[in-house]
């Protein structure tokens, strides 16, 4: 048993530094697996706008690669293949890119900036929601008419004039109008054309326009909720009904 201590003791040494020999480039390709991607991607994809993150995914061995804040691709550890497309779990049936740019596009409520807003207000106004609308959105109609229906709610209007020049025009007739939600659900619900109205600024749309294109609300109406999720496009009162009862 003496001739066979050192010898044991000698192997379970080598054995460990075989170990830490073995892990060590595991940890070195990890911490470099970001540079790698960045590197090669960079210099094979010279059009591909700069990228802001990696990170590793949820699948082995496949990469996050985020561009131009809020689009997603996918790539191998070296950068040798860029994938564009949903990555959905097969278990839980859940979209993992659609997950991801939604907490990616999440906007804290309270920073929006509400005084470039105007108010609706029905019931106890205890619940939240934001809507960035276009005065000449067909949808934007529609989900008025829905929202109607919606009780104990506080509307923060968010004029959003993109589709046509006409529709800067009556957004400035609006927003320069005495009352302002009357104004706007006059036109939207029941035709009544704004009337011309000037006043000292309307700054207030431009900044909409700027913040939109920041938080890439890319399309009319767009809804935030007070949870910080968005709902791109019109939805049904009892759809709506269900997000707020679900944020509580």
């Amino acid at each position: 048993m003496k001739y066979l201590r050192k010898p044991f003791i000698h192997s379970l040494i080598s054995l460990s530094l075989l170990s830490v020999m073995y892990i060590a480039p595991q940890w070195s390709l990890a911490d470099t697996a970001e540079n790698v991607i960045r590197k090669n991607l960079a210099e094979r994809l010279p059009q591909l706008p700069r990228i802001d993150e990696v990170s590793k995914s949820p699948m082995n061995g496949l990469y996050e690669v985020r561009i131009d804040e809020t689009e997603i691709y996918y790539s191998d550890a070296e950068g040798n293949f860029l994938i564009q497309g949903n990555l959905i779990d097969t278990r839980t049936r859940k979209n993992l890119t659609e997950e991801r740019t939604d907490k990616l596009l999440s906007v804290a409520f309270d920073s929006l900036p509400t005084k470039d807003a105007f108010t609706i207000i029905r019931g106890n106004g205890k619940r939240k929601i934001a809507v960035f609308e276009d005065p000449n959105c067909g949808y934007c109609k529609r989900f008025e008419k829905d929202l109607q229906k919606i009780d104990n709610i506080t509307v923060y209007l968010f004029l959003y004039p993109i589709l046509s020049a006409d529709s800067m025009d009556k957004a400035k007739n609006i927003w320069c109008g005495k009352d302002k939600s009357k104004i706007w659900q006059d036109w939207m619900l029941r035709g009544q054309i704004p009337s011309n109205s000037s006043c000292d600024t309307t700054a207030a749309l431009q900044r909409n326009l700027e913040y939109g294109k920041k938080h890439k609300i890319n399309g009319t109406p767009t809804i935030l909720l007070a949870d910080g999720s968005r709902v791109p496009g019109a939805i049904e009162a009892k759809e709506l009904e269900k997000l707020l009862l679900d944020i509580r």
